[in-house]
């Protein structure tokens, strides 16, 4: 996704979600070790991560933009175009 904010409101999201994930990797145990946070709580995270994502895509989808799966592209890199190509079908000559 893009650095390009729709709203106020999208760049907030944005934000609690790197904020979120910051601390879903500061509290993530190593292996064998036991997870400082409760499952519950755990859930939880990944229920605000779907709330926030969800809303993010309805904010870009409003905003009539191309979507959050959009790819980046250099200035001086050719569109792509497709074209379509009618065909038909040649007439008897008996």
């Amino acid at each position: 996704m893009s650095t390009d904010f729709h709203s106020k409101e999208h760049q907030i999201l944005s934000t609690l979600r790197k904020v979120l994930s910051e601390i879903a990797r500061d509290t993530a145990p190593q292996p064998g070790r036991p997870h400082a946070l409760k499952p519950q709580t755990v859930d939880r995270m990944k229920l605000c991560f779907q709330l926030i994502t969800s809303r993010e895509k309805e904010i870009i989808d409003e905003a009539g933009g191309t979507g959050m799966d959009s790819r980046p592209r250099y200035a001086d890199e050719p569109k792509k175009t497709s074209q379509v190509v009618q065909f038909s079908k040649a007439k008897n000559k008996d």
